[in-house]
């Protein structure tokens, strides 16, 4: 699933060291783009088009074990999740779909009241996401009746975060949202005053975003309390990439070209690299390695304790999906509508 786990920190523990080879690269139909975040399972990976396609591409060699398409050819920018034998994904026109992740047969549809970008989460026997109706919702998994929803005042793009007995769910009205994750009765609406992207990611008792009023926030989803707010004051840009949580770090990407990496506690840079495009992709961090795309055609893997860059590949396309890292494999999507799948040389013969 879109950040590995339930609190999107980002972090998976395979470790993937560079140099990388291309074990295989597919390409999607004319003029597609990927923008979806991929998943990996059982030795497939499963990720969306821009076009509607939605593949399954064997994790060997790379050749579709099936496709599926949404309705109406309806972009596909929610990233999938993969449980229970069923991968689950969301389109431009506000349907979730859940598909028999090995036929890739249809098994049930959902109508949300717009678009759904946001990662749904597999939780107990439901499914949690967001639409940009605003709403939270959380659904049977098996026939998709709804069991609760949370309206907030504006579209909701981000993945939400579950952690304990709290859904924690931020979007277009400038709120971080604690919702229970048993009702979707709303604990505490903390304002931070920012349209935010970024799925929530938490630690503990802090929640850390990036907002598209340039800041990264941390807060504390338990009281309510904003802990530090850091600004760039030379290069105000937005943060559209979701956060990593590694060791003592917040790493994220910001559209000023550059991935930051702050201090947990106090919201103090510890490195920047600078990039030479945009990145919106989200970092994931896989032993001591940040592996993270970039707008210039690049993906990077920069050492996470310093920022220094160790290894970079030449995609081509514009890179705003994020890495997904599984089975010992890293695969990626590309604007240009190319999909990679990337291994550690050594593993070459």
């Amino acid at each position: 699933m879109f950040r590995g786990d339930d609190r999107n920190t980002g972090v998976t523990s395979e470790r993937l060291t560079p140099p990388l080879r291309v074990r295989w690269r597919f390409s999607a139909s004319a003029n597609d783009a990927i923008v979806s975040t991929a998943a990996i399972a059982n030795g497939v990976a499963y990720v969306g088009c821009e076009s509607g396609a939605f593949l399954a591409l064997d994790l060997a060699t790379g050749k579709p074990r099936w496709t599926s398409a949404t309705k109406e050819e309806a972009a596909i920018a929610s990233s999938p999740c993969v449980a229970d034998g069923r991968v689950y994904f969301g389109d431009e026109f506000g349907v979730l779909y859940w598909l028999d992740a090995k036929t890739g047969a249809a098994l049930g549809t959902f109508e949300a009241g717009g678009e759904i970008i946001s990662s749904p989460h597999v939780d107990n026997g439901r499914l949690v996401f967001a639409s940009y109706d605003g709403v939270v919702y959380a659904i049977d998994t098996s026939g998709g009746a709804e069991r609760w929803r949370f309206q907030t005042e504006a579209q909701i793009h981000s993945t939400v975060a579950l952690m304990d007995d709290a859904v924690l769910a931020a979007g277009c009205d400038g709120a971080l949202h604690v919702v229970g994750r048993s009702d979707g009765v709303e604990i505490r609406s903390i304002r931070y005053g920012a349209q935010t992207a970024s799925a929530v990611a938490v630690a503990g008792d802090r929640a850390y975003l990036g907002t598209l009023g340039n800041e990264v926030i941390c807060v504390d989803w338990r009281t309510g309390e904003i802990i530090w707010q850091y600004r760039d004051a030379d290069r105000e840009f937005p943060f559209q990439s979701s956060a990593a949580l590694w060791k003592d770090l917040v790493i994220i990407g910001g559209r000023d070209k550059a991935v930051h990496a702050l201090r947990q506690a106090s919201g103090d840079e510890a490195w920047r690299f600078r990039a030479r495009g945009r990145v919106d992709s989200s970092p994931v961090v896989s032993a001591d390695i940040v592996y993270v795309g970039s707008d210039d055609g690049r993906l990077y893997a920069l050492d996470a304790v310093s920022g220094r860059k160790r290894w970079d590949f030449e995609a081509g396309g514009a890179i705003s999906a994020s890495p997904a890292i599984g089975e010992g494999v890293l695969v990626i999507g590309t604007q240009d509508g190319v999909i990679y799948c990337l291994e550690p040389e050594q593993n070459s013969n």
